[in-house]
């Protein structure tokens, strides 16, 4: 048997969409690793760009969905620089996700 790569549900080897999660399924090789889970709609360029000119209103945490951590920057000035550095970083690292934990379309 073989596993859904998102959902990790038992799946029929030559299945093509994922019952349970409704995640396509690519065939892969034996060895070969498993593709990668859902992305993000949101992109990976525009949230750096965002970070780097508006970050400290914290308007890429608003692109990205993060509404409150969003209204927290803007009203610290992106917690005084500090954590426009920290989400930079992280943006760079891949290490920021959307509102819904999908990471970022690269």
């Amino acid at each position: 048997m073989a596993f859904c790569p998102s959902c990790g549900a038992e799946v029929q080897p030559q299945a093509v969409v994922c019952v349970k999660c409704g995640v396509g399924i690519a065939a892969t090789a034996p060895g070969a690793a498993a593709p990668a889970g859902p992305v993000s709609e949101k992109s990976w360029t525009t949230t750096l760009l965002l970070c780097i000119f508006l970050g400290g209103l914290g308007i890429h945490r608003f692109y990205t969905g993060h509404t409150i951590i969003g209204v927290v920057q803007l009203f610290t000035l992106g917690g005084c620089g500090i954590w426009t550095l920290i989400d930079f970083i992280m943006i760079l690292t891949g290490g920021l996700k959307d509102a819904t934990g999908k990471p970022l379309k690269k």
